[in-house]
Order: structure tokens, then sequence, then C-alpha cells
């Protein structure tokens, strides 16, 4: 994978945390009824937004 490509995904990934994630309600209300683990889990199995984070993820491997 090219390192424009590479940087363009990393791009995505940040403005897509910046956009979304930074200051979540849904997870820090997990985080503080359940913990951090469970607001993490829930993050990445159940949130759309996490799903695209990890679709990038993918192409980055």
């Amino acid at each position: 994978m090219k390192n424009s490509s590479r940087r363009e995904l990393f791009n995505h990934v940040e403005s897509l945390l910046g956009q979304y994630c930074n200051g979540c309600f849904v997870h820090q209300q997990f985080k503080q009824d359940g913990g951090r683990r469970i607001a993490h889990r829930f993050c990445i199995s159940q949130c759309t937004v996490g799903e695209k984070l990890q679709e990038y993820g993918k192409k980055l491997t």
C-alpha cells in the first residue's frame, strides 16, 4: 500500500475519532456505569463508528 493512501486512511480515522468519538455521551455513560472495558467493547462491537474504524484498520494491514 502506498504511503499516500495510508496517510489518507489515517486522516479519515482521525476525523472520525474527532467528530464522533471524542466526548461521546454513550461511551461516557457505559464507562461510568460498567467500566472502561465494557465501554470499549460497546464501541468496537456495536457502534457504527467503531465498525467503520475496523474497516479502515483492515485496509491498513
